[in-house]
């Protein structure tokens, strides 16, 4: 288990131009596995995952790692729907977030063209980032995220618009990192994925957590009449 772990929310809120966006919400999470966030559109899915990261604002309510916070947030990355490309290199983006941590140069660019390679983007080093298809600049963005050795990812709708070959691939890098020991948390709108993916599930509506449970319990009893709606395709109301 991470040393980041467990995190505790306890009754956690964020709000904008004063409208709840989330919360509040309690949450306990351990440092195992995948845990996918799902919920319909406009459930607070990714406001809650930058709530957690730090990237929203917490305007009530506490959350707690199992290490001091500064620390938790060295050890996380948060790899975007869009992901936002450097016009740099491919090669220049993947080196880049290792430079900034210190690294030699000469290291820095043998970790770059081996992530490269685990992703798919071995004949695109000297291209330019901002020129990739968009499944490219996914699995760029998520090598650039995990070349750090993050301990936690964040992963906001990581494969949404994208075709299946590069979701197959994006997911197949997922399970190899999860298996080595990192903790993944990351929001989808794809239930086929979610099952594929999920140890457990949070599932999100209104702004709220209605259930977090293991992926299995999830998808084949759903504690509520929202979350059963929900997976068998209905309106949530």
């Amino acid at each position: 288990m991470s040393d980041l772990f467990p995190l505790s929310v306890k009754d956690a809120s964020t709000s904008r131009r004063g409208k709840t966006l989330v919360g509040p919400v309690d949450l306990e999470l351990d440092g195992t596995g995948t845990c996918v966030v799902v919920g319909p559109n406009g459930a607070g899915k990714t406001t809650l995952l930058r709530l957690l990261h730090g990237a929203a604002r917490l305007n009530s309510g506490s959350i707690t790692w199992a290490c001091p916070t500064e620390e938790a947030r060295h050890e996380q990355v948060f790899v975007f729907q869009r992901p936002v490309m450097l016009r740099r290199s491919v090669e220049e983006n993947l080196i880049y977030p290792l430079r900034m941590r210190g690294m030699p140069k000469a290291e820095a660019r043998d970790q770059a063209q081996a992530w490269a390679e685990r992703v798919g983007l071995q004949d695109m080093l000297p291209r330019s980032a901002p020129v990739l298809s968009g499944g490219e600049q996914q699995k760029l963005a998520l090598a650039r995220a995990l070349i750090v050795k993050p301990k936690l990812v964040f992963l906001d709708e990581p494969c949404a618009s994208l075709d299946g070959r590069a979701m197959r691939e994006i997911e197949d890098v997922l399970q190899e990192v999860r298996g080595s020991g990192t903790r993944l948390i990351m929001s989808t709108h794809d239930m086929g994925q979610a099952r594929r993916l999920a140890d457990s599930v949070v599932f999100m509506f209104k702004g709220r957590v209605h259930e977090h449970s293991a992926s299995q319990r999830f998808f084949t009893a759903p504690e509520t009449s929202q979350a059963m709606a929900f997976l068998r395709g209905d309106i949530v109301e």
